[in-house]
C-alpha cells in the first residue's frame, strides 16, 4: 500500500513526504477494521481505496490552488473523504468534517487522534442546521462534498458555509453535465455562480470524475438552508 501510494501520488503531482505516507496508510488500515462493525465503505481492497478514496479526494487541486486556502468544511463526509486525506496533504488546513451519523463521527475522531492530527474537528448534525448557527455560517474559504445529491440540494447544503469570495467545491462523476445545467438557478438564488467545470480521469484508471466549482459572489439569504429534508425532498 505504502509503495502503492507513492507511485501513484507521484503521477499525480501530489508531493507527500514519509509521514503523510505513513498516515495514509494508517487511516486505510483503520477505515477496513471499523468498516467490520459500522459502514463506512464498499470500496475495501488497498488499490481501490487508494485510487477512489484517496486520490481522488486530492484532486481538487486540479481546481484550486490548496496552499492558499485555510479554512474547509467537507459536508456529508462520511468516512473523511475528501476532507482527510486533504488534512494530511495540507497540514496548514483547518478542517470541519460534518456528518449526520454519530457512529461515523467517533470513527472520525478515532483516526483524528491516531494520524496526530490537529487543527481538524468532526460534529454531529445536519448540514441544514449547523448552517444556521453563527460560527459556521459563511465562515469558510471553501466547502467541499462528495455527498451523493444532486447540484442543487448540495449547494442548499454546502453554499451558506462559504464566505463571500470563496467556493463549493463539489466531486462528481463524469455525467454530471445535465445535473449541473439544472442548478444554475439554485446556486444562482444561493449567491453563487458556476465558475468552472474540471474533467479528468483518475490517475492510473479508466474512471471518469468531474469538479464543480461554485464561487460565493453574494451573502446567502438567511432562510436558505430550509429546514432539514426539505432541500433534500424539494430542490430549488
Amino acid at each position: 500500500m505504502e509503495n502503492y501510494l507513492k507511485n501513484i501520488i507521484k503521477a499525480s503531482n501530489i508531493a507527500l513526504n514519509e509521514k503523510q505516507v505513513e498516515q495514509f496508510y494508517r487511516y486505510y488500515e483503520l477505515l477496513i477494521e471499523w468498516n467490520k462493525k459500522i459502514n463506512l465503505t464498499a470500496i475495501t481492497e488497498c488499490k481501490e481505496v487508494a485510487e477512489k478514496h484517496f486520490i481522488d479526494s486530492l484532486s481538487i487541486d486540479r481546481i484550486i490552488n490548496m496552499p492558499n486556502i485555510k479554512k474547509v468544511i467537507d459536508v456529508g463526509t462520511g468516512a473523511g473523504f475528501p476532507g482527510i486525506p486533504l488534512k494530511i496533504a495540507y497540514p496548514h488546513l483547518k478542517i470541519t468534517l460534518l456528518d449526520s451519523l454519530n457512529k461515523r463521527i467517533k470513527f472520525l475522531y478515532k483516526v483524528i487522534s491516531e494520524l496526530g492530527l490537529e487543527d481538524i474537528e468532526a460534529i454531529h448534525g445536519r448540514a441544514e442546521d449547523v448552517a444556521r448557527k453563527e460560527e459556521y455560517r459563511e465562515k469558510y474559504d471553501i466547502c467541499v462534498s462528495r455527498a451523493v445529491a444532486n447540484l442543487s440540494t448540495l449547494s442548499e447544503y454546502c453554499l451558506p458555509f462559504v464566505k463571500v469570495g470563496g467556493s463549493f467545491i463539489s466531486y462528481k462523476t463524469e455525467k454530471a453535465d445535465e445535473e449541473i445545467e439544472k442548478a444554475r438557478n439554485a446556486v444562482f438564488m444561493l449567491g453563487g455562480r458556476v465558475e468552472k467545470i474540471e474533467k479528468f480521469q483518475l490517475s492510473g484508471t479508466d474512471i471518469g470524475r468531474m469538479l464543480v466549482k461554485i464561487k460565493k459572489e453574494k451573502k446567502t439569504e438567511k432562510k436558505y438552508p430550509r429546514k432539514a429534508g426539505v432541500p433534500a425532498k424539494e430542490p430549488l
